[in-house]
């Protein structure tokens, strides 16, 4: 039995496709069938039911698969022993941010986290909350910033800052006189909405009163774009609620539209979070220290009201 051959069985338990593990294992597709062959006449069992398309696991399997996550996580950690041993902050790391961060927070250390960091080959993905979670299982990312909590114990999440909201009024709105803004005011006929997937638009949801969301504005919008959102406000379309850092990007004179929340306003939590695992710490630690040390001059919050992403029943 190898490190080699149980990689290969995650490979196929992930794609149920031999062909497409080998492409992704970098390796021929008889290599790789070759080599969990061999696997399956050590141990005597049959990992996956070929006959069924697409390949599934058999019960035997499925424990093995659980099992090699666990080992193959550990030979990886050898590795990271070494590199902390030599003080080494170098190599592939692979980041998720999730889309309604990336824009504000990843020009804020990138820059700096590079320069000071030559040895590190950052590669950088937006991604969905869900599909973080989902490659953070798998092993395809190392760590990612996201809005939290998100309750899942294979996930460990480190704070990084917390972000209020502010509304975005038109000037036919019924809230563009007021001085502030009262959460109870809040009505989300009145919001636009991101489209579904964004964690920022279950939180604007969970934080309003009245949650019912039956389309009365005359239009459906379906809008991945803070952008959009603003445009469409300013046309009179109804109000919407941004990120702090984000409206600190708008122009002057959209600036005047903007309305901070009573206190305590409301806000997330953003995190750095990864795998319980907790691999490649020695990259996760330095990038954290580059992102406070930005982000602490920028937001200076701390009596604010944490709304979670996580969707209320």
């Amino acid at each position: 039995m190898t490190i080699t051959q149980l990689k290969y069985v995650l490979s196929v338990a992930e794609y149920k496709n031999f062909t497409v593990a080998a492409e992704h294992s970098f390796v021929t597709q008889p290599t790789l069938s070759m080599q969990i062959q061999k696997l399956e006449d050590e141990l005597d069992v049959q990992i996956f039911n070929r006959s069924k398309k697409p390949i599934e696991l058999t019960e035997v399997g499925k424990k093995i698969v659980e099992q090699a996550k666990v080992i193959v996580d550990e030979s990886n950690r050898i590795v990271d022993i070494v590199h902390q041993q030599k003080g080494f902050i170098g190599g592939e790391f692979k980041l998720g941010i999730i889309p309604t961060i990336m824009p504000t927070l990843l020009p804020m250390f990138l820059n700096n986290f590079t320069k000071k960091y030559p040895k590190v080959k950052l590669i950088i993905e937006e991604l969905t909350t869900e599909e973080i979670i989902r490659k953070l299982s798998d092993g395809h990312i190392d760590a990612a910033i996201a809005a939290t909590p998100l309750e899942n114990e294979a996930i460990k999440e480190r704070p990084l800052y917390y972000e209020p909201f502010v509304g975005l009024v038109p000037h036919n709105h019924r809230l563009f006189n007021s001085a502030s803004i009262n959460v109870d005011e809040l009505e989300i006929e009145d919001i636009l909405l991101l489209e579904d997937g964004h964690c920022f638009k279950d939180s604007v949801i969970n934080l309003c009163r009245n949650r019912k969301t039956d389309n009365k504005k005359g239009f459906q919008l379906e809008s991945g774009s803070f952008d959009t959102l603003i445009k469409l406000s300013k046309e009179g379309l109804g109000m919407t609620l941004l990120p702090y850092l984000h409206s600190l990007d708008l122009a002057d004179q959209d600036k005047k539209l903007l309305k901070e929340f009573e206190s305590p306003p409301p806000a997330r939590e953003v995190s750095l979070i990864y795998h319980k695992s907790q691999l490649k710490m020695q990259m996760i630690e330095a990038l954290k220290k580059a992102i406070d040390g930005v982000v602490r001059g920028a937001i200076s919050f701390s009596d604010v009201k944490i709304i979670s992403p996580l969707q209320k029943k």
